[in-house]
């Protein structure tokens, strides 16, 4: 008698910046249901924890992202007049070589199916990552523009996927997948996004700028020099920004208006928008089986510091939809 083939289980992980962290949880929730997809798609901020899932490596990395506060955050970043982008590449390098995998590991070395999704800046087209480097598929992925410089790869100029392909759905399927899991991370995720500005910055704006400056002094003398360099103004408007998201870029957080976006919030703000619209239209023509939507609008963009409150949410929403995911061992 022939045995029947058990069918691929594919999981396709969206982008979402500091709200990637929730894939960590619905993958171990969904482990906790027996539930392991045999190909893990990311794109962004999911293809880091789809390539340390593959890796065998999700516990490191929960226990790294979870101990990650708003001083070791601040480290990841610089504070430069380039605008090409601020985040440390050599502090986020070291980063994922010891908590997603080792240095010049092989797509086709992991213990699953992986593959990252990017965009080609100059066609716009999506390029995938199916074999190769690991290191060179999550960094084409996570190229968001405003944060980090397009990523050079084999003569071309690639950026973000979430731009095209916010949630590889069809990714996972031309991989082999029969089912197919998608997490959408930016589902409704403009409707909160000032909410819990205008409440921050009414108890915080004469403060904030102060403790930035303090939290700066206690970084190391070499990381601080080049920022004491510059005016105290400037440091603690572009600190606070960054890390508190209570005031804009040069201007005073003293206002009885709702506060104006930042340039990364204006940044990440508008891409997600745009995800969030290209996902759907996307998922119209080529839905998932099973579709995940955490309720992440609480967490901001850049809070990777709330790894430990984006994870519980993930395996919740797994949790809330354990009824149609038990369907899949059926």
């Amino acid at each position: 008698m022939a045995q029947i083939r058990k069918p691929r289980i594919g999981i396709a992980l969206g982008g979402g910046s500091a709200r990637g962290w929730a894939h960590i949880g619905i993958l171990q929730e969904l482990a906790n249901m027996g539930i392991y997809p045999d190909v893990a798609c990311g794109c962004s901020s999911g293809s880091i924890v789809a390539a340390a899932y593959a890796a065998g490596r999700l516990e490191r990395l929960e226990t790294s992202v979870t101990a990650l506060t708003k001083l070791e955050l601040m480290r990841f970043f610089e504070l430069n007049m380039t605008l090409n982008g601020f985040v440390r590449q050599d502090r986020l390098k070291q980063f994922l070589h010891e908590n997603v995998c080792a240095r010049e590991t092989l797509i086709e070395e992991l213990t699953c199916t992986f593959a990252s999704v990017a965009t080609n800046l100059n066609s716009g087209h999506e390029v995938w990552f199916t074999k190769g480097q690991v290191s060179d598929a999550i960094w084409a992925s996570i190229a968001l523009p405003g944060l980090f410089p397009p990523y050079q790869f084999e003569g071309q100029w690639l950026v973000d996927g979430g731009l095209v392909n916010p949630v590889p759905v069809s990714l996972c399927r031309a991989l082999g997948a029969d089912v197919v899991i998608a997490v959408n991370l930016n589902s409704n995720a403009m409707s909160r996004m000032y909410a819990d500005k205008l409440d921050a910055q009414a108890t915080e704006s004469s403060d904030t700028a102060v403790q930035i400056t303090e939290a700066t002094q206690q970084v190391s003398t070499d990381e601080v020099a080049t920022t004491t360099a510059m005016s105290n103004n400037f440091v603690s408007s572009v600190a606070t920004s960054l890390w508190e998201y209570s005031s804009a870029f040069f201007t005073s957080s003293k206002s009885n208006h709702p506060p104006q976006p930042n340039l990364i919030d204006a940044i990440a703000g508008s891409i997600n928008i745009m995800q969030d619209k290209v996902t759907r239209s996307r998922m119209a023509g080529d839905p998932p089986d099973i579709l995940l939507n955490p309720r992440m609008t609480h967490i901001g963009l850049l809070e990777f510091y709330r790894a430990a409150e984006a994870i519980e949410e993930g395996r919740a929403c797994v949790k809330r939809m354990s009824a149609e995911i038990k369907l899949l061992n059926d």
